[in-house]
């Protein structure tokens, strides 16, 4: 009994932000102790969710569960309103266990370690609580509080340009946010009575379609910048390539995702009958993304710009996916997020770690070093294997639903399935190309000429052979860097792997706590396209788009889902 009353999420988000505030007093010298007790406090975060959700939370029901809700300011209308469901259970253990792993990997920051896992543990706390709230205010603090460490982690703990790219990150985001603001007093105001936050209480509004269309434009930017959309995209290559793999880890692993929970959250939740005439702009962005983050991944040596641009086009599939109008295509846009957020995470903690080894992102100056990092080699080869959608793993299974919903989708015209699909497809294929010529330049032999001098450095009087050479770098192998992967980094890396190979070989481990919602919301959609087509046959010019769908589906389920 006290079990079922026990505020489970205030208690998830509270612990890490009551945690960090102890760090300033914590013991330590050296920051030993600081990193464990925030390793910790993230383990034991991340069990407290999984306990809730195992025991708390029914996957069948497609309903707010958990739901907690006190007066915070009422004057403001403001309410602490905190609850889950299919759309942010996978999402919050996807921000738990990424967060988590992320601070393990962070085990040799030496620089400010305090204010390090302090911002590390606000910043975990910031996440769960977007993916949690209930109210539509408490949704903004808490994507706002989110802003604030990600910008000290990059300004502080980041590469030399770090500080234009924390600025670029800051202003893109935070002036965006400001649209979900506007949006949230918008839809509070309307219609006169008390002013209320709540989602479900908005949700039961019937807003004027003009209104709609510009809440639903409004939350497109603020969402669509958080998701690296074409053309907001262009913080994010300058935030990975200056931040540290931790940093880079939860910004690719956890913050593009709140921009795809917020455009299923609102966007097609709570302003259904706007999606229809977005749905089509959002499936273009889809493909514009996919078919230019691939291209653009060409062009970048740098290694962690490759991979911020493959972010982007992976992100592509979420829009697709969104637009599809079909049950298996917000599936399959919920099975990506979750499967690139593990992928991701992967690929720039072990670049990280090459980063390590080598000092330089530059992929030309690293040609030959699988030779002596075997592991590193083989744990990035499998991580970029499910970027590019190898089958049995989970970049495969998200990527399908995707297709599969878009090409079965009854909405579009089977042209405009057939277009976006073939160019989606052109993604796909560009995808492995981009992937394995990064594998081929960072861990075989280029075939060009060594540019390091063995008469530098006291190895004069070495055999040529005797020496260890990559790139522009030449020391003797018992003084080599280039260690391979420790126990530590083997054991996180496996963490991801495991449950990439896993979903990949059992989808249903992640999709069954989302499924019903899913559904439940694209059934809404559909409710709201039915009626809109009924009183405007010539939505999406005339048909060329869409056929009329009949009448016989119109179904009373607004009143299930609410």
């Amino acid at each position: 009994m006290i079990a079922e009353r026990f505020p489970w999420l205030t208690a998830i988000v509270l612990l890490p932000l009551v945690a960090s505030l102890l760090i300033p007093v914590l013991p330590d010298k050296n920051g030993k102790r600081v990193r464990w007790y925030a390793l910790g406090v993230g383990i034991a975060d991340f069990v407290l969710m999984c306990y809730a959700f195992w025991k708390h939370y029914d996957t069948s029901s497609a309903s707010f569960q958990l739901v907690e809700n006190y007066a915070w300011l009422p004057q403001l209308g403001l309410n602490w309103a905190l609850s889950v469901d299919g759309l942010s259970v996978p999402l919050v253990l996807l921000a738990g266990f990424v967060t988590t792993l992320s601070m393990f990997s962070a085990w040799q920051v030496d620089r400010r370690p305090r204010l390090f896992y302090f911002l590390m543990l606000v910043l975990y706390a910031a996440q769960i609580g977007v993916f949690v709230a209930k109210d539509l205010l408490l949704f903004f603090i808490m994507w706002e509080v989110e802003l604030i460490p990600v910008y000290l982690l990059v300004c502080i703990w980041g590469g030399q340009k770090r500080r234009y790219a924390a600025t670029k990150f800051l202003l893109y985001t935070a002036a965006a946010s400001i649209f979900i603001l506007v949006a949230a007093l918008a839809m509070a105001l309307y219609g006169g009575g008390t002013m209320t936050f709540d989602i479900v209480s908005l949700g039961m509004k019937e807003y004027p379609l003009a209104l709609e269309l510009l809440l639903y434009a409004g939350l497109l930017i603020a969402f669509g910048v958080k998701l690296a959309v074409f053309p907001m995209h262009t913080w994010l290559p300058d935030a990975h390539g200056e931040a540290s793999a931790p940093v880079s880890m939860i910004l690719a692993g956890v913050l593009l995702k709140m921009g795809g929970y917020g455009l299923i959250r609102l966007n097609l939740e709570l302003l259904s009958d706007a999606h229809i005439y977005f749905a089509p702009v959002l499936a273009i962005l889809g493909v514009v993304n996919i078919i230019y983050g691939a291209l653009n991944s060409f062009a970048q040596s740098n290694m962690k710009r490759r991979l911020a641009y493959s972010s982007i086009s992976h992100m592509g599939f979420v829009l697709l996916g969104i637009a599809s109008f079909t049950d298996l295509g917000i599936n399959g846009a919920m099975l990506q997020m979750i499967s690139h957020g593990l992928i991701a995470s992967v690929l720039f903690f072990l670049a990280g770690v090459t980063y390590d080894r080598t000092h330089t992102m530059a992929m030309e100056n690293m040609g030959g070093i699988g030779q002596a990092m075997p592991k590193v080699f083989a744990l990035f080869t499998i991580g970029s294997m499910a970027s590019l959608a190898l089958p049995g793993m989970s970049g495969f299974a998200g990527e399908l639903s995707v297709f599969l919903g878009v090409t079965t989708s009854d909405i579009y015209s089977s042209t405009f399935c057939t277009v976006t699909v073939f160019l989606a497809a052109v993604g796909v294929i560009l995808t492995p190309i981009y992937l394995l010529s990064m594998l081929r330049q960072v861990f075989y032999g280029t075939g060009a000429e060594l540019k390091c001098n063995l008469t530098d450095g006291g190895l004069q009087n070495q055999e040529a052979e005797e020496a260890v050479c990559f790139g522009t770098d030449c020391v003797l192998p018992n003084e080599a860097i280039y260690r391979d992967a420790s126990p530590r980094e083997v054991f996180i890396a496996a963490c991801f792997l495991v449950i990439i190979i896993g979903i990949g070989l059992y989808p249903k481990m992640a999709m069954q706590m989302y499924d019903v919602k899913t559904v439940a919301v694209n059934a809404q959609v559909r409710q709201s396209y039915t009626v809109i087509s009924q009183e405007n046959p010539g939505v999406y010019a005339h048909g060329v788009l869409i056929p009329e769908i009949a009448k016989a589906e119109v179904t009373p389920v607004l009143a299930n889902l609410k």
